[in-house]
């Protein structure tokens, strides 16, 4: 027989004939029973669904006289039992558990990235439908399933987006976000489906409804998600997003009371911490309260080997990178830049063996940033004053009951838990109700029956209530319940899972069946590592195996000695050697994307690896180091490895090992963390720098050039053993002309300058090499928006941002839609100008560069500036003021933000003002170095100048500095204009080449 209950009650026959199960009460107790198929449904539940709150006497014998007429009606096979009923049907059977089934499996098909798939299960999933389900029940019993069909709707068309679905969702979502007004996530999805079914209008106009409507219904601002979403649509892709909620391929059972509490503490708490033993379902908790939250951000701590790369982490996790400019200083200062104007819920997962490192970071980032909240899991609390604990004990009977039932049921679904209902409970107490050692025991019923399992576990589970009290509840507990697991494997099992200890844990741990078959030495490990998974000593995803931390830790403990754990770090150490050093080359080509996901994917083994070889090695942990070099520095991942440099450099001495110069100087930069706080840098540098002028031939790994520029501070002249040290392959030789080319730009040469850019694209289009293309294309559009060429400016700097899209890099994306930004202000375009610079401080905010957003605010103030709205444009100039760090790469930006106060103060105050503002522009102009700085204090100057000809003078001073005079102007022009009125043409022509022709110590002295 078949049955449908979501909808009105439907029941045919196996030839597909319906049958009428006669009144409301036989309706009623059949949806009972049918939500509970296969399983026993006690009568207090079937009472209260039939008769509500005020149940008839007798109701006990009324219910009996129910259920015998419904078995005979349609002769059902209704079990009665001392606890309640149980129909005898098959899951499959019901349509409301088809449809669980098949959501969970969508769910699962696009979390392993295949959409198609799980679209089309989605779609048969919510056909199921049809109409509000369990209709023949009060409302309340259908609550459960509105959230599960919307969910279920939400993923598919999830699913539907990413399959490049667009404009045919749109009607759907519409109707939804109707019936559901205050989803956030339905919104974002119809933004997405109108920007890409080419609506992107539409698209921007649905964030300022949902922004009205949540002001209106809640007095809420949009979450940072769809305010990220948002502002990524205006540059036309998909948001890069931190890490939310890890996926859960299980049922969660329980903790109904813990999650009520936790919602409760979040209220009225900033920071609240899950405690309580090793296995009681903390991270499983934390998940399920951050679930429906917004704004959620989850960070895995447990895969850190210190508290000093805490940081880092935290900004992996909230999708910050750093620049490719070079260290950004201080990593926590970047944690508060990037979440001071946000309203996040930051999960801190497994805290505790970096606890003291968590207290401080949180402590810090509580005070900074008001709109932080933090959930925290570990076996202690943080110790921060306002902290909320929450302990999480073990399971309570029933709940832990359901556990093992739910779980059991994966992996032996013929199996009568029910009618065991006590053993099963006898088994759970003798694990202590801990989840993860009743998830373990659960799992064991594929080969044991419920008997042979409770036996094992009184033989063996002994220790957990007689054991040593005084020892940490993860050794009375998870360490019996795994060594127990651990003796029900196979030798050659248990072989291979000792040595995949080797490999890291965390979201980026595990390992490649590659990496397993190099570094455990298990030729064709495939059956082994199946039935590892089977066993659940190991997860496998997305092509990957993964431990368990727990499980992690007791199997290290089960290597054989030093010699078998020193001989399994080298193999895992020159597995990953050998593939950083297949990737390196390809990091500059056309290969780069996969390439670069490849080693992001094994960042934490590739860390290991090296940490490994620093102490060991040193000479390998140099080449090690020198491979990731472009790597981390591409993927914003420098800082994290300034501590190991240092401890290789220090292994390494004042020289190079032979032959390994090159890998010397990069390690030298890694140590470089730009906070100006190591007095023994400046030393180091020059060591380096040394070392770096005796190579006079083709470096193996040319991107050396580069890092020594960022690292050292900008570089004017290209010397001839550079032109040699980048060699004559393709990459090397664009590279050298993007040098040259900055070396004719410093100096005045804008044409020469642009060829030389011209010439390194086409060789970057040549290798393929994304960011050298992308790094060609800003300075060809600054060149063409000087010569007036505007929408030729468009065009390159629209390739560029296409590039540097590709490769998820938000500060270069930053750059260029501030220079795309300048453009459209010089063509009057105030307002999409305006939205450009606004973008590009969002995305300079969000990578934690504070001078990139200094340099949008400056943007905004030339555009207020533009609009006559002096107030706005003096506050805005200010604001940026304050954001400019102290470093070599912002006085540039100090210096035009000056300039900005000082033509401010020119149209409110007079020039008396004006010029102290350009003074102090012109004193930090020191040297040949900051000849483009000096080129616009002479032409601001010329706005204050009280003689015309001096006026002219300055003018050809900063066209001469520069190479040429702005197109178009809007400051400089009508200097210009004025000059040319007080006087003869010639007398003008011959003042301003007086000008063109003075260097940069003359018009600094003038």
């Amino acid at each position: 027989m078949r049955f449908g209950i979501l909808g009105p009650l439907d029941v045919r026959a196996p030839d597909g004939t319906p049958l009428d199960p006669g009144g409301p009460r036989p309706r009623a107790l059949l949806t009972l029973l049918l939500l509970e198929a296969g399983r026993t449904v006690p009568a207090e539940r079937l009472i209260d669904g039939l008769y509500g709150e005020a149940p008839p006497a007798g109701a006990a014998n009324a219910l009996q006289s129910q259920v015998s007429r419904l078995r005979k009606r349609l002769s059902l096979d209704i079990g009665a039992i001392p606890a309640g009923y149980r129909l005898a049907v098959g899951p499959d059977d019901v349509d409301v558990h088809r449809f669980e089934r098949l959501a969970a499996q969508g769910g699962q098909a696009l979390t392993a990235g295949d959409p198609a798939r799980a679209s089309a299960l989605l779609h048969e999933a919510l056909g199921l439908w049809r109409g509000p389900a369990l209709a023949d029940l009060p409302a309340a019993f259908g609550s459960h399933l509105k959230e599960v069909r919307l969910t279920a709707a939400q993923t598919r068309i999830e699913a539907e987006l990413a399959l490049g679905s667009g404009a045919g969702l749109v009607p759907e979502l519409r109707d939804l976000i109707a019936a559901h007004p205050l989803s956030e996530r339905l919104y974002g999805q119809l933004m997405r489906a109108l920007h890409a079914g080419g609506r992107p209008a539409e698209a921007l106009a649905v964030y300022e409804e949902v922004r009205r409507v949540l002001a209106d219904e809640l007095g809420a601002d949009p979450s940072a998600e769809l305010s990220a979403l948002h502002l990524e649509l205006l540059r036309g892709r998909e948001p890069a997003r931190g890490r939310g909620v890890p996926a859960q391929l299980t049922r969660f059972v329980g903790r109904t009371d813990e999650l009520s509490r936790i919602g409760a503490l979040l209220a009225g708490s900033r920071l609240v911490t899950l405690t309580g033993p090793g296995g009681a379902g903390k991270t499983r908790l934390a998940a399920e309260a951050a679930r429906d939250r917004p704004g959620v951000c989850w960070a895995e701590l447990a895969p850190l080997a210190d508290g000093e790369q805490l940081p880092y982490a935290l900004l992996a996790a909230l999708g910050v990178r750093g620049g490719f400019r070079g260290p950004q200083g201080d990593p926590v200062g970047r944690l508060i830049d990037a979440l001071q104007e946000r309203e996040v819920l930051l999960v801190l997962d497994n805290c505790e063996h970096v606890v003291d490192d968590a207290a401080r970071t949180a402590g810090l980032l509580l005070g900074a940033c008001p709109g932080l909240r933090i959930l925290a899991t570990s076996r202690e609390a943080l110790g921060i004053t306002g902290e909320a604990l929450c302990p999480v004990p073990p399971l309570a009977a029933g709940p832990a009951a359901r556990l093992f039932m739910d779980r059991a049921a994966a992996v032996r679904p013929d199996a009568d838990l029910h009618a065991r209902v006590e053993a099963v409970r006898g088994i759970c107490e003798a694990l202590d109700g801990l989840p993860l050692a009743i998830e373990l025991a659960a799992a064991r019923l594929r080969t044991l029956t419920v008997d042979e399992l409770a036996a094992r576990l009184d033989d063996r589970f002994r220790l957990l209530s007689r054991g040593d009290r005084t020892k940490a509840p993860r050794h009375r507990t998870l360490r019996a319940v795994v060594e127990w697991s651990w003796e029900l494997l196979k030798d050659e099992e248990r072989e291979l899972a000792r040595r995949m200890a080797v490999f890291s844990g965390g979201s980026s741990g595990g390992a490649t069946l590659a990496a397993v078959g190099a570094v455990c030495g298990v030729p064709y490990p495939e059956d082994l590592l199946a039935s590892l998974t089977e066993k659940s000593f190991l997860e496998a995803a997305d092509g990957r195996y993964r431990m368990l931390q727990t499980i992690r830790a007791f199997c290290a403990e089960r290597l054989a000695g030093e010699g078998e754990v020193s001989r399994l770090r080298d193999a895992h150490a020159a597995y990953f050697r050998a593939l950083a050093a297949e990737a390196e080359p390809h990091l500059r080509g056309g290969g780069q994307l996969p390439w670069l996901a490849g080693l992001w994917a094994e960042r934490d083994d590739l860390s290991a690896a090296l940490r490994h070889l620093v102490r060991t090695d040193a000479r390998a942990g140099l080449r090690l180091m020198a491979d990731l070099s472009w790597f981390w520095r591409l993927r914003g991942l420098h800082g994290e490895h300034v501590p190991l440099a240092r401890e290789l450099l220090a292994a390494l001495g004042d020289e190079p090992p032979e032959g390994m110069a090159e890998e010397y100087v990069l390690c030298v930069i890694n140590t470089v963390a730009g906070d100006g706080n190591d007095p023994a840098e400046p030393a180091r540098l020059a060591r380096a720098e040394a070392v770096l002028a005796r190579l006079d031939h083709a470096l193996r790994r040319p991107f050396v050039v580069v890092l020594w520029s960022v690292a050292h501070g900008p570089q004017h002249a290209v010397k001839e053993r550079v032109r040699r040290q980048v060699g004559e392959a393709p990459w090397g030789l664009a590279l050298l002309d993007v040098g040259l080319g900055f070396q004719e730009f410093f100096a005045g040469r804008p044409d020469a300058s642009e060829e030389l850019f011209a010439r390194a694209l086409d060789g970057f289009r040549a290798t393929g090499d994304r960011w050298g293309m992308a790094n060609c294309l800003d300075p060809l559009g600054m060149f063409a928006d000087w010569r007036g060429e505007r929408e030729r400016a468009l065009a390159l700097l629209d390739e560029g941002l296409t590039h540097v899209a590709a490769l998820e890099a938000p500060e270069e994306t930053a750059d260029l839609l501030h220079r795309r930004a300048y453009v459209l202000l010089h063509q009057d375009q105030l307002r999409d100008a305006a939205d450009h610079f606004t973008r590009s401080a969002a995305m300079a905010r969000a990578a934690a560069v504070p001078d990139k957003v200094a340099s949008a605010w400056r943007g905004l103030g030339d555009v207020a500036r533009a609009g006559g709205d002096t107030e706005r444009a003096r506050a805005h100039y200010e604001a940026a003021l304050e954001l400019c760090a102290a470093n070599w790469f912002s006085v540039g930006e100090t210096v035009r933000t000056l300039i900005g106060l000082g033509r401010v103060a020119l149209a409110v105050s007079g020039a008396e003002e004006a010029h102290d503002w350009f003074g102090q522009a012109r004193a930090l102009c020191d040297g040949p170095s900051r000849a483009l700085e000096l080129a616009d204090v002479a032409e601001a100057f010329a706005s204050v100048a009280d003689d015309p000809r001096e006026a002219a003078v300055l003018l050809g001073a900063g066209a001469g500095l520069r190479g040429l005079s702005l197109a178009g102007d809007r400051d400089t022009a009508p200097v210009a204009a004025r000059a040319r009125e007080a006087l003869s043409p010639e007398t003008y022509e011959k003042a301003f080449e007086e000008g063109r022709a003075m260097r940069s110590a003359a018009v600094s002295d003038r």
